[in-house]
Protein backbone atom coordinates (compact mmCIF):
# COMPACT_ATOMS: atom_id res chain seq x y z
CA UNK A 1 0.00 0.00 0.00
CA UNK A 2 1.00 3.54 -0.99
CA UNK A 3 1.53 5.87 1.92
CA UNK A 4 -1.41 8.24 2.94
CA UNK A 5 -1.57 12.45 1.61
CA UNK A 6 -0.61 13.29 4.95
CA UNK A 7 2.23 10.03 4.71
CA UNK A 8 3.54 12.07 2.27
CA UNK A 9 3.59 15.38 3.21
CA UNK A 10 5.59 14.16 6.60
CA UNK A 11 8.01 12.08 4.10
CA UNK A 12 8.44 15.89 2.41
CA UNK A 13 9.12 17.58 5.29
CA UNK A 14 11.42 15.33 6.75
CA UNK A 15 13.33 14.89 3.25
CA UNK A 16 13.75 19.00 3.35
CA UNK A 17 15.00 18.80 6.82
CA UNK A 18 17.64 16.33 6.06
CA UNK A 19 18.49 18.34 3.14
CA UNK A 20 18.82 21.39 5.01
CA UNK A 21 20.58 19.90 7.66
CA UNK A 22 23.43 18.98 4.83
CA UNK A 23 23.55 21.93 3.20
CA UNK A 24 24.14 23.16 6.92
CA UNK A 25 27.02 21.41 7.95
CA UNK A 26 29.33 23.19 5.59
CA UNK A 27 28.21 26.50 5.92
CA UNK A 28 29.12 26.59 10.09
CA UNK A 29 31.97 27.94 10.36
CA UNK A 30 35.07 26.21 12.56
CA UNK A 31 36.03 27.31 15.94
CA UNK A 32 38.20 30.38 14.88
CA UNK A 33 40.89 30.95 17.85
CA UNK A 34 41.92 34.32 18.51
CA UNK A 35 44.32 36.17 21.37
CA UNK A 36 47.27 36.07 18.93
CA UNK A 37 49.76 38.95 19.90
CA UNK A 38 52.49 40.01 17.44
CA UNK A 39 53.60 38.65 14.27
CA UNK A 40 53.27 39.78 10.82
CA UNK A 41 49.26 41.04 9.72
CA UNK A 42 47.79 38.40 7.60
CA UNK A 43 44.38 38.20 5.71
CA UNK A 44 42.44 34.59 6.69
CA UNK A 45 39.89 33.90 3.78
CA UNK A 46 37.66 31.21 5.36
CA UNK A 47 36.85 28.49 2.99
CA UNK A 48 34.66 25.27 3.60
CA UNK A 49 35.92 22.01 3.01
CA UNK A 50 34.17 21.66 -0.40
CA UNK A 51 35.80 18.88 -2.82
CA UNK A 52 33.37 19.43 -5.97
CA UNK A 53 34.77 22.09 -8.23
CA UNK A 54 33.76 25.30 -7.27
CA UNK A 55 34.69 29.61 -9.12
CA UNK A 56 33.63 30.61 -5.74
CA UNK A 57 36.88 28.60 -4.16
CA UNK A 58 38.83 28.72 -6.99
CA UNK A 59 38.90 32.63 -6.83
CA UNK A 60 39.20 32.48 -2.72
CA UNK A 61 42.68 30.25 -3.45
CA UNK A 62 43.59 33.20 -6.63
CA UNK A 63 43.31 36.33 -3.92
CA UNK A 64 45.27 34.87 -1.29
CA UNK A 65 47.91 33.89 -3.68
CA UNK A 66 47.68 37.47 -5.70
CA UNK A 67 48.58 38.77 -1.79
CA UNK A 68 51.33 36.71 -0.94
CA UNK A 69 52.69 37.56 -4.42
CA UNK A 70 52.33 41.42 -3.47
CA UNK A 71 54.40 40.66 -0.20
CA UNK A 72 51.30 40.81 2.15
CA UNK A 73 51.17 37.67 4.24
CA UNK A 74 47.82 35.60 3.30
CA UNK A 75 46.16 32.29 3.90
CA UNK A 76 43.02 30.44 2.94
CA UNK A 77 41.61 29.20 6.35
CA UNK A 78 40.00 25.75 5.81
CA UNK A 79 37.96 23.81 8.38
CA UNK A 80 40.76 21.07 8.62
CA UNK A 81 44.43 20.86 9.03
CA UNK A 82 45.66 19.03 6.20
CA UNK A 83 42.80 19.66 4.03
CA UNK A 84 43.39 21.28 0.50
CA UNK A 85 41.60 21.41 -3.02
CA UNK A 86 42.64 19.02 -5.44
CA UNK A 87 40.53 19.57 -8.67
CA UNK A 88 42.98 22.80 -10.14
CA UNK A 89 46.53 23.00 -9.68
CA UNK A 90 48.08 25.37 -7.09
CA UNK A 91 50.69 25.93 -4.70
CA UNK A 92 48.19 28.28 -2.33
CA UNK A 93 49.39 29.05 1.56
CA UNK A 94 46.49 26.78 3.28
CA UNK A 95 46.27 26.85 7.26
CA UNK A 96 43.59 24.47 9.08
CA UNK A 97 41.63 26.31 11.72
CA UNK A 98 42.70 24.03 14.39
CA UNK A 99 46.05 25.31 14.02
CA UNK A 100 45.53 29.02 13.55
CA UNK A 101 45.69 31.50 16.07
CA UNK A 102 44.19 34.82 14.62
CA UNK A 103 45.15 38.45 16.27
CA UNK A 104 43.50 41.50 16.35
CA UNK A 105 45.92 43.04 13.78
CA UNK A 106 44.62 40.44 11.33
CA UNK A 107 41.82 40.15 8.91
CA UNK A 108 39.42 37.66 8.14
CA UNK A 109 37.05 37.55 4.83
CA UNK A 110 34.04 35.57 5.52
CA UNK A 111 32.36 34.24 2.33
CA UNK A 112 28.50 34.69 2.26
CA UNK A 113 27.50 30.95 2.23
CA UNK A 114 28.07 31.34 5.99
CA UNK A 115 25.31 34.07 6.70
CA UNK A 116 23.02 31.77 9.02
CA UNK A 117 25.76 31.56 11.56
CA UNK A 118 27.49 35.43 11.40
CA UNK A 119 26.75 35.40 15.44
CA UNK A 120 29.47 32.81 15.44
CA UNK A 121 32.08 34.29 14.21
CA UNK A 122 34.23 35.75 16.02
CA UNK A 123 35.03 39.87 16.82
CA UNK A 124 38.13 40.10 17.29
CA UNK A 125 40.33 40.00 13.72
CA UNK A 126 39.10 42.95 11.33
CA UNK A 127 36.20 41.29 9.15
CA UNK A 128 35.11 41.79 5.99
CA UNK A 129 32.46 39.48 3.87
CA UNK A 130 33.36 38.18 0.32
CA UNK A 131 30.33 38.09 -1.29
CA UNK A 132 30.72 36.26 -4.61
CA UNK A 133 26.57 35.72 -5.24
CA UNK A 134 24.40 38.22 -3.55
CA UNK A 135 21.32 35.74 -4.21
CA UNK A 136 22.83 33.25 -1.46
CA UNK A 137 23.25 36.03 1.32
CA UNK A 138 20.15 35.39 2.55
CA UNK A 139 19.66 31.59 1.96
CA UNK A 140 18.99 28.79 5.10
CA UNK A 141 18.42 32.35 7.35
CA UNK A 142 15.41 31.76 9.65
CA UNK A 143 14.95 35.45 9.52
CA UNK A 144 15.86 38.52 8.18
CA UNK A 145 16.84 39.83 11.46
CA UNK A 146 19.22 36.86 12.32
CA UNK A 147 21.75 38.17 9.67
CA UNK A 148 23.49 41.65 9.64
CA UNK A 149 26.53 43.12 8.05
CA UNK A 150 27.30 45.53 10.47
CA UNK A 151 30.09 43.56 12.21
CA UNK A 152 31.67 43.69 8.61
CA UNK A 153 34.46 46.65 8.07
CA UNK A 154 33.52 46.59 4.12
CA UNK A 155 32.47 43.91 1.58
CA UNK A 156 34.00 42.34 -1.57
CA UNK A 157 31.91 41.59 -4.42
CA UNK A 158 32.72 40.49 -7.78
CA UNK A 159 29.69 42.11 -10.09
CA UNK A 160 27.95 45.62 -10.46
CA UNK A 161 24.25 43.50 -9.62
CA UNK A 162 25.78 41.73 -6.75
CA UNK A 163 26.97 45.26 -5.25
CA UNK A 164 23.63 46.24 -6.59
CA UNK A 165 22.06 43.98 -4.40
CA UNK A 166 24.38 44.08 -1.18
CA UNK A 167 23.75 48.01 -0.83
CA UNK A 168 20.15 47.58 -0.98
CA UNK A 169 20.09 45.14 1.49
CA UNK A 170 22.54 46.20 4.00
CA UNK A 171 22.26 50.25 3.44
CA UNK A 172 25.83 52.16 4.60
CA UNK A 173 28.02 48.77 3.88
CA UNK A 174 31.08 49.67 1.95
CA UNK A 175 31.42 47.69 -1.35
CA UNK A 176 34.03 47.06 -3.60
CA UNK A 177 33.83 44.93 -6.74
CA UNK A 178 36.77 42.79 -7.87
CA UNK A 179 36.59 41.25 -11.05
CA UNK A 180 36.96 37.59 -11.69
CA UNK A 181 39.45 36.62 -13.89
CA UNK A 182 39.83 34.21 -16.41
CA UNK A 183 43.11 32.46 -16.93
CA UNK A 184 43.87 32.84 -20.78
CA UNK A 185 46.66 29.74 -20.41
CA UNK A 186 43.66 27.54 -19.17
CA UNK A 187 40.78 28.55 -21.00
CA UNK A 188 41.53 30.03 -25.16
CA UNK A 189 39.73 28.92 -28.29
CA UNK A 190 41.07 25.70 -30.24
CA UNK A 191 43.42 26.73 -33.66
CA UNK A 192 41.21 23.89 -35.36
CA UNK A 193 37.19 24.07 -36.33
CA UNK A 194 35.37 22.02 -33.39
CA UNK A 195 33.26 19.31 -33.94
CA UNK A 196 29.36 19.46 -33.59
CA UNK A 197 29.73 19.62 -29.87
CA UNK A 198 26.81 21.39 -27.70
CA UNK A 199 28.82 21.58 -24.01
CA UNK A 200 26.22 22.84 -21.07
CA UNK A 201 26.52 22.92 -17.50
CA UNK A 202 23.31 21.33 -16.11
CA UNK A 203 23.50 21.07 -12.44
CA UNK A 204 21.56 24.49 -11.54
CA UNK A 205 19.16 23.99 -14.06
CA UNK A 206 18.30 20.24 -14.96
CA UNK A 207 14.85 20.44 -15.28
CA UNK A 208 15.20 23.47 -17.92
CA UNK A 209 18.59 21.86 -19.66
CA UNK A 210 16.41 18.49 -20.31
CA UNK A 211 13.46 20.33 -21.84
CA UNK A 212 15.65 22.43 -24.02
CA UNK A 213 17.43 19.11 -25.46
CA UNK A 214 13.57 17.48 -25.75
CA UNK A 215 12.40 20.22 -27.52
CA UNK A 216 15.75 20.59 -30.40
CA UNK A 217 14.53 16.95 -30.60
CA UNK A 218 16.12 15.68 -34.32
CA UNK A 219 17.50 19.27 -34.72
CA UNK A 220 20.68 17.70 -32.52
CA UNK A 221 20.89 14.99 -35.24
CA UNK A 222 24.55 14.38 -35.66
CA UNK A 223 25.36 16.84 -32.26
CA UNK A 224 27.53 15.60 -29.22
CA UNK A 225 25.51 17.03 -25.81
CA UNK A 226 28.52 17.47 -23.72
CA UNK A 227 27.17 17.96 -20.21
CA UNK A 228 30.03 19.20 -17.82
CA UNK A 229 29.65 17.74 -14.20
CA UNK A 230 32.23 17.24 -11.82
CA UNK A 231 35.32 18.18 -14.02
CA UNK A 232 38.78 19.68 -13.19
CA UNK A 233 39.58 22.99 -14.24
CA UNK A 234 41.85 21.52 -16.80
CA UNK A 235 38.66 19.42 -18.44
CA UNK A 236 36.42 21.96 -18.55
CA UNK A 237 38.71 23.55 -20.58
CA UNK A 238 39.53 20.86 -22.86
CA UNK A 239 35.76 20.28 -22.92
CA UNK A 240 34.83 24.31 -23.54
CA UNK A 241 37.84 24.26 -26.35
CA UNK A 242 36.37 21.47 -28.28
CA UNK A 243 32.76 22.70 -28.09
CA UNK A 244 31.81 25.66 -30.71
CA UNK A 245 28.38 26.17 -28.62
CA UNK A 246 27.55 26.14 -24.93
CA UNK A 247 24.40 26.61 -23.26
CA UNK A 248 24.37 28.75 -20.79
CA UNK A 249 22.34 27.58 -17.58
CA UNK A 250 22.42 30.37 -15.35
CA UNK A 251 20.09 30.70 -11.90
CA UNK A 252 20.72 33.48 -10.12
CA UNK A 253 24.40 34.45 -10.17
CA UNK A 254 26.57 36.39 -8.73
CA UNK A 255 28.59 36.55 -11.92
CA UNK A 256 28.39 33.48 -13.92
CA UNK A 257 31.65 32.00 -14.55
CA UNK A 258 30.12 29.04 -16.72
CA UNK A 259 29.54 31.23 -19.85
CA UNK A 260 33.30 33.13 -19.21
CA UNK A 261 34.95 30.29 -19.76
CA UNK A 262 33.04 29.42 -22.51
CA UNK A 263 33.15 32.54 -24.11
CA UNK A 264 37.05 32.62 -23.38
CA UNK A 265 36.83 29.19 -25.12
CA UNK A 266 36.08 30.21 -28.30
CA UNK A 267 32.05 29.23 -27.78
CA UNK A 268 29.32 31.14 -29.28
CA UNK A 269 27.44 31.01 -25.27
CA UNK A 270 23.11 30.82 -25.97
CA UNK A 271 20.76 30.64 -22.78
CA UNK A 272 20.31 32.46 -19.17
CA UNK A 273 22.73 34.77 -17.81
CA UNK A 274 21.56 34.74 -14.07
CA UNK A 275 20.85 38.03 -13.74
CA UNK A 276 25.04 38.22 -12.25
CA UNK A 277 25.93 37.44 -15.73
CA UNK A 278 24.02 40.06 -18.11
CA UNK A 279 27.69 42.39 -18.12
CA UNK A 280 28.88 39.39 -20.31
CA UNK A 281 26.35 38.82 -23.10
CA UNK A 282 27.19 40.52 -25.69
CA UNK A 283 24.19 40.17 -28.62
CA UNK A 284 27.18 40.34 -31.22
CA UNK A 285 29.13 37.65 -30.31
CA UNK A 286 26.29 35.56 -27.49
CA UNK A 287 22.71 35.40 -27.41
CA UNK A 288 21.26 36.16 -24.02
CA UNK A 289 17.43 34.55 -23.43
CA UNK A 290 14.64 35.51 -21.02
CA UNK A 291 15.41 33.67 -17.54
CA UNK A 292 13.41 30.67 -18.36
CA UNK A 293 11.92 30.94 -21.50
CA UNK A 294 13.34 27.21 -22.44
CA UNK A 295 11.61 27.84 -25.72
CA UNK A 296 13.38 30.61 -26.85
CA UNK A 297 16.56 28.78 -25.98
CA UNK A 298 15.68 25.87 -28.01
CA UNK A 299 14.47 28.05 -30.89
CA UNK A 300 17.86 30.14 -30.93
CA UNK A 301 20.11 27.25 -30.45
CA UNK A 302 18.46 25.77 -33.39
CA UNK A 303 19.21 28.67 -35.65
CA UNK A 304 22.95 28.34 -34.68
CA UNK A 305 22.99 24.78 -35.05
CA UNK A 306 22.11 25.18 -38.37
CA UNK A 307 24.01 27.71 -39.16
CA UNK A 308 27.04 26.11 -37.64
CA UNK A 309 26.20 23.13 -39.70
CA UNK A 310 26.59 25.61 -42.90
CA UNK A 311 29.14 27.86 -42.10
CA UNK A 312 31.11 27.08 -39.03
CA UNK A 313 33.49 30.16 -39.77
CA UNK A 314 30.82 32.75 -38.84
CA UNK A 315 30.02 30.87 -35.61
CA UNK A 316 33.95 30.87 -35.03
CA UNK A 317 34.82 34.43 -35.78
CA UNK A 318 31.70 35.49 -33.32
CA UNK A 319 33.55 33.00 -30.59
CA UNK A 320 36.91 34.91 -31.37
CA UNK A 321 35.55 37.93 -30.20
CA UNK A 322 33.74 36.60 -27.39
CA UNK A 323 37.18 34.85 -26.41
CA UNK A 324 38.42 38.69 -27.21
CA UNK A 325 36.85 40.71 -24.88
CA UNK A 326 36.97 38.02 -22.05
CA UNK A 327 40.81 38.15 -22.34
CA UNK A 328 40.64 41.78 -21.92
CA UNK A 329 38.42 42.81 -19.31
CA UNK A 330 38.57 40.00 -16.67
CA UNK A 331 42.64 39.53 -17.04
CA UNK A 332 44.40 38.26 -14.14
CA UNK A 333 46.48 41.29 -14.18
CA UNK A 334 43.02 43.72 -13.50
CA UNK A 335 42.18 41.22 -10.75
CA UNK A 336 45.43 41.56 -9.36
CA UNK A 337 45.55 45.29 -9.22
CA UNK A 338 41.85 45.37 -7.70
CA UNK A 339 42.55 43.14 -4.78
CA UNK A 340 45.83 44.71 -3.94
CA UNK A 341 43.96 48.44 -3.64
CA UNK A 342 41.40 47.01 -1.87
CA UNK A 343 43.84 45.90 0.68
CA UNK A 344 45.68 49.13 0.38
CA UNK A 345 42.89 51.03 1.47
CA UNK A 346 41.48 48.43 4.39
CA UNK A 347 44.60 49.14 5.67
Amino acid sequence: MGLSSHGRRGAKRLAERLSERRALRWRRPPEIRTGASGGTPTVYYLCPDYPAPSGGIRTIYRHVDILNTAGRSAAVLHHSDGYACRWFEHSTRIVGAPSARLSARDVLVVPEIYGPFLQELPREPRLVVFNQNAYLSFEHVRSRSAISYDLFDAALTVSEDSAEFLRFAFPGLEVSIVDYAIDPDVFYPAPEVPARRLALMPRKRPEDARQILWLLGERLRGWEVAPIENASESETAALLRDSPIFLALGWREGFGLPPAEAMASGCYAVGFSGFGGRELFDPSFSKPIEDGDVLAAARELAELLSLYERHPGVVREAGARAAGQIRERYSLGRQAEAVVAFYDELG
